[in-house]
């Protein structure tokens, strides 16, 4: 299984384009530009955005430690519900539109990119992609693993390996649709030139972080992945927006927003993104224990559940104001 930290190799092909020059008609002036003033708004806003996506992927993690905060627990159900809408008005909110918005652009050639809607097929894909992978790698692990496991145990054993491989590989698929969406925000951030768009952005992608790193950090909680593992996903995220905030600076004096290859770059990873986190939210967060016995024996956990997730999907939904 491939560790996380490959994930910035796989990215930067696909972010160096972003930097290139290409004919386009529409303007990219940031108006009230002052460099100096924005330089120091973004290193605010690498601090600031560290250390809230860092304690909003901690808190699911180290509440294992308390009892009242253990997987088994009410509250864990109910804090799952939260980040799971979180991330799921994240994919429908934030990362779809702005997809839509990348893809048809007046700034590329409407042909074909006013012939189709590549967005939705693009995050329909990637959705139908991620359960594939999903599927194919739990059965080749389970058939490899157990073709001379004994039949009495199998049944067993087999449930619970299943369970970890999908929660485990699931942590990774999750991780790599927060990832992509944050270092773009975090580009589109540090490119921009603008104190009057800057300044709103580190309030409103300080509590985008905090919320994703809630969803994400709740995911973590219920892998059986080591300490170490968990402390290097979690490091990791906390450290894409400000990665993607560092490179948006470097690029800043050739970066434009509204370049083709920047449009068309952005649009695809954007909808990627968003099928990725819809297909995880739903299927492999919510649908689990949404539908499980525990919940649809409990009218209390199942009311509370259902809160929640409107709660989770509706403070992300508010962000988009800002963000």
């Amino acid at each position: 299984m491939k560790k996380p930290l490959t994930f910035p190799i796989l990215l930067l092909p696909l972010l160096l384009p972003l930097s290139i020059h290409a004919d386009c008609n529409c303007s990219n002036d940031s108006g009230d530009g002052d460099r100096s003033k924005a330089l120091h708004l973004k290193i605010s806003a690498i601090a600031s955005i560290l250390i809230a996506g860092a304690i909003g992927v901690s808190l699911p993690i180290l509440g294992k430690s308390f009892s009242a905060l253990r997987p088994d627990r009410v509250f864990f159900f109910l804090v799952k519900a939260f980040a799971a809408g979180v991330i799921l008005a994240t994919g429908f909110i934030h990362v779809l539109p702005d997809a839509f918005e990348n893809l048809t652009s007046p700034c590329l050639d409407p042909h074909p990119w006013g012939d189709f809607p590549f967005a939705g097929f693009g995050a329909m894909v990637a959705a139908i992609g991620t359960l594939m992978v999903d599927s194919v790698a739990t059965g080749y692990y389970n058939r490899s693993h157990f073709n001379k496991a004994r039949p009495a145990v199998m049944s067993e054993e087999g449930d619970v390996v299943e369970a970890e491989l999908k929660s485990g590989g699931n942590v990774h698929v999750l991780e790599l649709g927060i990832v992509v969406h944050s270092v773009i925000i975090g580009i589109s951030l540090g490119a921009s030139e603008s104190p009057s768009t800057i300044r709103p952005l580190v309030a409103a992608l300080s509590f985008h972080q905090f919320f994703e790193g809630m969803g994400l950090g709740g995911c973590l909680a219920q892998a059986k992945f080591k300490a170490k593992t968990i402390a290097t996903m979690s490091l990791f995220f906390s450290l894409t927006t400000p990665m993607g905030i560092t490179i948006g600076i470097g690029i800043a004096s050739s970066y434009n927003e509204n370049s083709p290859t920047a449009l068309i770059v952005e649009g695809i990873l954007n909808s990627a993104s968003a099928g990725i986190l819809v297909y995880m939210a739903l299927v492999d967060l919510l649908a689990v224990d949404f539908m499980s016995p525990r919940m649809q024996c409990n009218g209390k956990l199942q009311l509370g559940a259902n809160i929640s997730l409107l709660l989770g999907g509706g403070v992300m939904s508010l962000l988009v104001k800002w963000a």
